[in-house]
């Protein structure tokens, strides 16, 4: 059950931070985009180029996650009325979902202004061989960290404004987080899948308990926030100075080396002073000159992952190594100012899609892409979204 906390606790958090003008271009490129929703809305998550498979799949998709690292980088960039938008959106899209009414949000929904009426919509494309209307069982599921990160940018919304609209809304994804995916070490995957029956995936992974532990405690919800941060912990190898990805579905230990699960542990406001040891596993092991890829076989530099080190880097005074991954990202920024997702045409990541868990067949493509953008706004600031 959720700790009771009093609104007051939440507005008593730190002002908002106003970056520096180091990154005109990326954050004058996201404010852009949501100006031109108009109001409440999403915006789309890659500017797609040509009619392959991944372009058709991505032409409306708005990711929840992207949405509130962007939502995260506005409202942390003092431009709170840019970054209600998004919030605002996300919140409708809880309320009116097509099926679910449990607090639950979506991995990703259409792209633009939010509806004035009805329910929130989800991607899709129009397949013309097959002449009907399809979706992406990935987008239409409900990932605990994706509903995370939507937490984390109500959170900060509640704290900017006090408008209880968020607060409500972040409660009730951590009810349905608690009632839904309580593993007896820490929190599972979420649902894959279209409902009815959606499948529901009982792994458990690093990155998404960090995600948790920072949203619960941002509620006050004490319990979930210790059950979260100690799967986390429990993750970490002192030898290795490094963060298994999580446990498989048979409970077994997976060793695979992400980046984000070993560079998002020092960014919690308790995190062990040990765990910054994993950003020179990351650079070790995932490195590439001027930035890092997703996995380890090095074939091309992945951006978001790319910002979110610098910004580790500037956490530890690597000012050298931080000044070298932001002319990369500098480098690799549209004429927009949106940044690129890679380096390369495309990029292995070793992971699934979620289609079948044992093809890595999740790969990123060169499009400038919003998530890696909003990571390069608080890099250039210095600033932790958790």
């Amino acid at each position: 059950m959720p700790t009771p906390i009093h609104r007051r606790t939440l507005l008593a958090a730190a002002p908002l931070l106003a970056l520096p003008g180091s990154a005109p271009g990326w954050l004058g490129a996201l404010r852009a985009r949501a100006a031109a929703l108009n109001g409440p809305g999403l915006l789309r998550s890659y500017d797609v180029a040509g009619t392959s498979a991944f372009d058709i799949a991505h032409a409306n998709t708005a990711y929840v996650y992207d949405n509130a690292v962007a939502g995260l980088a506005l409202l942390l960039s003092s431009d709170v009325a840019m970054a209600r938008r998004l919030g605002d959106a996300l919140a409708t899209a809880q309320a009116t979902d097509r099926f679910f009414h449990d607090g639950r949000v979506r991995n990703a929904y259409a792209a633009g202004p939010s509806p004035r009426t009805g329910t929130y919509p989800l991607p899709g494309w129009w397949d013309a061989r097959q002449r009907h209307w399809l979706e992406d069982a990935y987008q239409a599921g409900s990932a605990t960290g994706v509903v995370a990160w939507a937490m984390l940018l109500w959170v900060g919304l509640h704290r900017a404004t006090g408008d209880t609209v968020y607060f409500n809304a972040a409660n009730k994804a951590a009810d349905w987080v608690e009632r839904s995916t309580t593993a007896t070490l820490g929190f599972s995957g979420g649902f894959f899948g279209f409902e009815p029956a959606q499948r529901k995936d009982i792994w458990v992974s690093t990155e998404h308990n960090t995600d948790l532990a920072a949203a619960f405690a941002g509620l006050g919800r004490v319990a979930s926030a210790a059950h979260a941060r100690d799967f986390v912990a429990s993750m970490w190898v002192p030898a290795q100075g490094r963060f298994l990805t999580g446990l498989r579905p048979d409970g077994s230990r997976n060793d695979f080396s992400a980046v984000d699960a070993n560079i998002w542990p020092s960014f919690l406001p308790d995190a062990d002073p040990a765990w910054a040891r994993a950003l020179a596993w990351v650079l070790a092991n995932h490195g590439l000159p001027g930035g890092v890829d997703f996995n380890t076989d090095r074939d091309g530099i992945w951006l978001e992952g790319t910002a979110m080190t610098a910004l580790a880097l500037k956490r530890a005074n690597r000012q050298d190594a931080y000044v070298q991954f932001m002319a990369t990202l500098r480098a690799q920024t549209a004429p927009d100012g949106l940044m690129y997702a890679t380096t390369t045409p495309s990029l292995t990541t070793g992971l699934s899609t979620g289609v079948s868990l044992t093809t890595p067949d999740f790969l990123y493509y060169r499009r400038p892409h919003i998530a890696p953008t909003g990571w390069a706004v608080l890099a250039a600031g210095n600033v932790d979204p958790f």
